[in-house]
Parts: C-alpha cells; structure tokens; sequence
C-alpha cells in the first residue's frame, strides 16, 4: 500500500496485479509505504476502512483520501497464482502447485470455503468490494490497460514513471477447458462482472 498525501491518493495493492513494480517504482515519491506484513501490504477496501482510514480522520483530520487499486481478468489472476505458486522452492509446501494442473487448481479454487490451501488465493471482488458506510476505490484499473493506469499515476504525481517487471511468476503455458471456464465464469459471477464494467 502506498499513501500520497499532497495528492490525496491511496494505492491498495491486490496481489498478482503488478503491485510490486508499482510500489517500487513509486517508493521514492510516496509518503508511506507499507511492504510488511503482508496482510497489511494487500491491505484490502475492507482493512483499509477499518484501520487505516479512521487513522487518518482522527490523527491527520484527512477524510478526503482517493484510493486506486488495478484490478486482473480473473482466468488472468488465477493463472498467475498458480504458476506463482509453482517456484522451485514451494515443492512440497502445502500450497504449491507442482502436483496438480491448471483446470485442477481452478476446480479446486471454485469449491469456496472449502478450497486446498494450494488454492486459497482470495478474491478480487472481495478486496474491492465497497463498504456500507461508502468507502470504496474511486480508480479502478485493468492490469491490462498499462497505458491508462501509468497516465492517471504521472498525471496525478506530476513525474513520469517507467516500470520494471518484479516478482513475476515463472512463464509457463496454462490452458482451461471451455466447460470449466463457463463453470468458474457462473461460480465466481462477481469477478467477472467487476472486471467487465471497468472501461
């Protein structure tokens, strides 16, 4: 998470959206970075409004903070997860990938609470999800509209920003059955109609 306070911008980081390269490029410019824990690093909408937001109404008597957060297509995401977690050194850990393939991991993500730890890797839509008392993420980019988001970030800091790839999952082919993409595409509706209403 990285916190602009002149420009009155907070970058909530979802994971496997490139966040890393962002904060890292950004660091310098920002006035607070949170990279550890990391349950504080991916601080999600929810977290944010419980913690941090009344932090900054009561100690800097700020409420008019703007947050941003970039947003994957959800076969995208989960594809990135799952070779995320195929590095070498996750062989043997409960949440490595090695032993299971692609659609399996993604039968496996669609069981919900019920899910193997190899495929527990949260929601998008529920870290973005906006909360009752009307906090919510006011930017929201696809990762895969580079352009548009790095022409918000320089026009709101007033720099120009040049990106390099960081804590990118190892490349590998990945495919899913059309049956299964339909399946996750009705299990998982939220993803996708939070994906496909960003312009």
């Amino acid at each position: 998470m990285l916190v602009f306070w002149r420009q009155k911008l907070v970058f909530l980081s979802v994971p496997k959206t490139g966040t890393t390269a962002i904060e890292t490029a950004l660091a310098s410019s920002a006035d607070m970075m949170i990279s550890n824990p990391p349950e504080l690093k991916h601080a999600p909408v929810y977290r944010y409004n419980r913690f941090f937001r009344p932090m900054f109404e009561r100690a800097c008597n700020a409420s008019d903070l703007e947050l941003m957060a970039v947003m994957r297509e959800p076969v995208s995401w989960l594809a990135s997860w799952y070779r995320y977690r195929r590095r070498d050194f996750m062989r043997g850990h409960v949440n490595s990938t090695h032993e299971v393939s692609f659609e399996e991991f993604v039968r496996e993500y669609m069981k919900g609470d019920k899910k193997a730890p190899f495929a527990n890797v949260g929601s998008q839509a529920k870290f973005l999800e906006p909360r009752p008392n009307g906090v919510k993420v006011d930017h929201l980019f696809r990762y895969e509209d580079q352009s548009r988001l790095l022409n918000f970030l320089e026009d709101r800091l007033e720099r120009t920003i040049q990106l390099e790839r960081r804590n990118t999952s190892p490349a590998m082919p990945v495919e899913l059955p059309l049956a299964t993409q339909k399946k996750l595409r009705k299990k998982c509706a939220a993803e996708f109609e939070l994906y496909e209403s960003l312009a």
